[in-house]
């Protein structure tokens, strides 16, 4: 008889939101919920009937920032209303970006996507469901360090990839490892040191593909710095693309059609040394083969993005001189 999988693969909108309620539902012990950005109802009241039936179910969410994020305070408070313990995110950290949800102490789900009804139905994100024992306690640790403030120090050898912590490492060493081919979707290209190991696995002769979104997408802020990441990948011959029909919010890594990278860290200097974030490496064949095929589908529904000074400023006209970006 073959072993279970003890991984699978979440594809979003295509999967909706059915497998983290069905979790939810499923638990009788504990919930732990970290997320940046949660205001959809059908995942609240989930948490709630949890919390009504007996289920320990406690929330750790993204502290709103002055003048830029309130999304969370109405949820926290119907939360709380609903008996659920709901905390901010860990101070130590300057965001808590990570989405994660561990139900008992037999199931986690590593996430690009926010809790919000834009993520379920109209962007293409990512997750991963484990029941790998190591991954579920591990992520199940680092709840209970940035619930009490204590400092997390994950294990040696970790499928799982901790931001701060070696990150960036982990993703360089990931990117200089590809041999043929390289498949890139994420937001944002702000970090220096990233943006050189694409650079230089384009310059060896990997194929490499990239999705993003357009400048309009970027805070003012950090415009100059993402787009001049995306001029220099795209001056030296990598192909730049953005999705059509959907909104692009997946951090997603894929080499040589056999490795993959999937979680929450935007390729930025503030994801890797700021901000609480969490992805998870896989080789698992049944995974890398589903997210190959829904890579290559995005690729073709895809068109290709100006990143000329010329096409910047046109995107930036058309869209009132930018706006902000989704974490």
């Amino acid at each position: 008889m073959a072993r279970p999988l003890s991984r699978s693969l979440l594809v979003l909108p295509d999967d909706s939101a059915k497998p983290l309620i069905g979790a939810i539902n499923s638990a009788k012990q504990s919930i732990r919920v970290k997320v940046f950005a949660f205001s959809d109802p059908t995942m609240l009241r989930a948490l709630v009937d949890a919390g009504n039936r007996g289920v320990h179910t406690r929330v750790i969410l993204n502290a709103d920032r002055p003048g830029r994020d309130d999304r969370n305070k109405a949820v926290a408070k119907k939360l709380r209303d609903g008996g659920i313990e709901v905390l901010d995110g860990n101070p130590e950290f300057s965001v808590t970006h990570e989405k994660s949800l561990v139900v008992d102490q037999t199931a986690a789900f590593i996430q690009s996507f926010n809790w919000e009804p834009e993520n379920f139905n109209e962007t293409r994100d990512f997750g991963v469901l484990t029941r790998d024992a190591a991954e579920v306690r591990e992520i199940g640790d680092c709840f209970e360090a940035d619930w009490k403030r204590q400092t997390f120090k994950p294990p040696q050898n970790s499928s799982l990839i901790w931001c701060p912590g070696d990150g960036r490492q982990r993703l360089a060493f990931f990117i200089d490892h590809a041999q043929e081919s390289l498949v890139v979707q994420n937001e944002r290209f702000q970090d220096p040191v990233i943006i050189e190991r694409i650079v230089r696995a384009r310059t060896r002769g990997v194929k490499v593909h990239v999705l993003t979104r357009p400048a309009h997408s970027l805070t003012v802020e950090k415009l100059a710095e993402g787009v001049s990441g995306l001029q220099i990948m795209h001056d030296v011959g990598i192909k730049i693309r953005k999705i059509k029909r959907l909104k692009l919010h997946s951090k997603m890594l894929l080499a040589d059609g056999a490795r993959a990278i999937i979680g929450s860290i935007n390729i930025s200097a503030g994801s890797f040394d700021k901000r609480r974030e969490l992805a998870i490496e896989l080789t698992d064949i049944e995974l890398v083969e589903r997210l190959k095929a829904v890579a290559h589908k995005d690729w073709k529904n895809s068109s290709p993005l100006d990143v000329s000074d010329e096409g910047i400023a046109a995107d930036l006209e058309r869209h009132h001189k930018g706006g902000r970006g989704s974490p």
